[in-house]
């Protein structure tokens, strides 16, 4: 993909122009059913930005989709969700398209949600953040629940717009949204030995970051740090610990610090000063503050506690 051509979508009209669909009924929101691939939009790679949100629920798609220096086959009914602004890529992987596509799109402008509930809400679904390859892969009954409230969309999208149109279609959009929500809620649950991996592969990376020199050289890994390490984006690291262990990330990462603080104050006759100072933290204030946040005690009052 590095060859790919760039291409930025501005409007929704404009991406059904690229596509070759139908004018919208409404250049805010557009629901969109697949039932065929165009063979011009499979002969060049191709990397796109939006400038609207789009939903996707596809079936049968035997097309890469890209993230970085990663590659997914999404072959089976899966759904992923884009935000304004991030970009991902589409390259054919098979000669031919064996398969006849078939799925949804819900695109909706961010002016569409002003005057609403969903325009500071939209914000709290996470999964807008993820990458591709942290898609939602659904049940057949999941994917009938979602494909109803489609349909519904694209019935209200080809009515003739009136004053209640925008708050039925908004009133579908989070209805979408809590469902997928609840689906990424099982997704994490059930997928108990990929989780497991990672949460080894976590406790790894923050045994090799929390040893002493690379404390003082490189202060306390960020959230960001962690997640790039296990080839995650931030949001979906953070989601997938609550849900499994109650912790997100920067929890994580300070139950560790915390840890380390415990045993050097319990078992050295280093300073609260000294001990700050290996941990990462450039004032001692900081991490008095935040270990007896933690514990309930000063770093002081928990060294008094073994005397």
């Amino acid at each position: 993909m590095k060859n790919a051509k760039l291409f930025h979508i501005r409007s929704i009209s404009e991406f059904h122009r690229w596509r070759g669909f139908p004018a919208p009924e409404h250049p805010l929101v557009s629901v969109v059913q697949l039932n065929s691939i165009n063979e011009d939009f499979l002969q060049i790679a191709q990397t796109m930005v939006f400038d609207f949100y789009c939903i996707a629920l596809k079936r049968n798609f035997n097309l890469n989709l890209k993230y970085g220096q990663q590659q997914y086959d999404f072959d089976q009914g899966v759904m992923f969700f884009m935000s304004p602004g991030q970009i991902f890529g589409i390259e054919q992987d098979k000669a031919e398209i064996d398969n006849e596509v078939t799925g949804w799109m819900l695109l909706f402008h961010p002016d569409f949600l002003w005057h609403t509930s969903l325009a500071k809400g939209i914000k709290d679904y996470l999964y807008f953040d993820y990458s591709v390859n942290e898609a939602l892969f659904l049940s057949e009954k999941e994917e009938g629940i979602i494909v109803g409230i489609m349909q519904n969309m694209l019935q209200e999208c080809h009515n003739n717009m009136d004053n209640f149109s925008q708050k039925i279609i908004i009133a579908h959009m989070e209805a979408l949204l809590n469902y997928a929500d609840r689906f990424y809620n099982r997704q994490f649950l059930t997928r108990k030995i990929a989780n497991h991996q990672i949460l080894e592969q976590l406790e790894t990376i923050l045994q090799a970051n929390f040893v002493s020199i690379n404390l003082l050289k490189h202060g306390v890994p960020s959230v960001q740090e962690i997640s790039a390490k296990l080839n995650l984006s931030r949001n979906y690291l953070s989601s997938l610990l609550k849900i499994t262990t109650g912790r997100n990330t920067q929890q994580h990462i300070q139950d560790k610090l915390i840890e380390m603080a415990k045993e050097r104050i319990s078992t050295t006759g280093l300073s609260i000063s000294e001990i700050a100072y290996e941990l990462g933290f450039e004032y001692p204030q900081s991490f008095s503050r935040m270990f007896k946040a933690h514990t309930g005690l000063s770093p002081l009052e928990f060294r008094r506690s073994f005397n």
